[in-house]
Order: structure tokens, then C-alpha cells, then sequence
């Protein structure tokens, strides 16, 4: 496991908004995030989050060009961390962390694999839940979730 677990502000908001938040500690234990990302999120946040900031703003200021603060915020994070696992949705943020050599992974994909060890019994009722909110889902990807899911 790395030694951190980043994440940016759209998970924390799509799980908190479906009831889920939780499912981070359960698989996670502790998760990181930066002061920028916990007042995106705009609500106080769990005991298990730890609040980090990078220390060279530089790195922020130069990816802040590119994608929000929020997320720029929690990838200059991952870049002085080094063996990190990043939480992000945006595809933009995701390309860029991706070219940084940052290990990436979305909120769906927390959701796999808290089936997959056991956290949640079925991804299905997360699945309907979400669907409930303004996070899109394809059809096709929603059957490659449930394939990886075992479902």
C-alpha cells in the first residue's frame, strides 16, 4: 500500500452526498488532503483525515494553470510525497497527474475496490445512488465497473 492516500475534492463531495464518505477510512484507514481541498469541500472533516500542504508552492502555482486549485493543490502534494496514491475524477487532473508519475484512482474505483476486499457486499446500490447525483456514469463504463466488481 502507499504510504499516503491524496485525495482531491469530488470524491469526498460525491461520497458525502451518497451517504459513503466512510468507505475511504474503511479501506484507506488515514487519507490526506490539503487545506485548499477540505474548504472546497465546505464541511468539516472527519477525525481520520489528515490536512497536508505542500511545501514548495511553486509546483501548485505552475499546475494551478492547468486544472483548479483544489486538485492542483492535492497533485503538488503528491509530487513531494512520492509514494502516493492520488484520488481524482477530473480528466484533465488525471491526465496530468498521470504524466507526472502520480498512481491515480477515482471514486469509482474506490468503490471496486471496496467490494472486491470485502467492505461492501454489492457496488450496485452505490452505483444507483451516485446516478441519483450529477456525477455521470456511461452505460459502458458502468458495465466494465460491475465486470471488475465481480457482479
Amino acid at each position: 500500500m502507499p504510504k499516503a492516500i491524496i485525495s482531491d475534492t469530488s470524491c469526498l463531495i460525491l461520497l458525502e452526498k451518497i451517504g459513503e464518505l466512510d468507505l475511504l477510512h474503511k479501506l484507506f484507514g488515514t487519507v490526506t488532503t490539503t487545506s485548499k481541498v477540505e474548504e472546497e469541500f465546505g464541511s468539516p472533516l472527519p477525525i481520520w483525515f489528515n490536512i497536508e500542504n505542500a511545501k514548495d508552492k511553486n509546483y501548485q502555482l505552475i499546475i494551478e494553470a492547468s486544472v483548479d486549485e483544489g486538485e492542483a493543490s492535492a497533485i503538488a502534494l503528491a509530487i513531494e510525497l512520492h509514494d502516493c496514491l492520488l484520488i481524482i475524477d477530473d480528466l484533465k487532473g488525471r491526465k496530468l497527474a498521470q504524466q507526472l508519475g502520480i498512481a491515480i484512482i477515482g471514486t469509482i474505483g474506490i468503490i471496486v475496490d471496496a467490494k472486491l476486499a470485502g467492505i461492501i457486499p454489492s457496488i450496485k446500490p452505490i452505483l444507483a445512488k451516485i446516478k441519483q447525483t450529477n456525477f455521470r456514469i456511461s452505460e459502458s463504463l458502468e458495465l466494465l465497473i460491475l465486470k471488475k466488481a465481480e457482479e
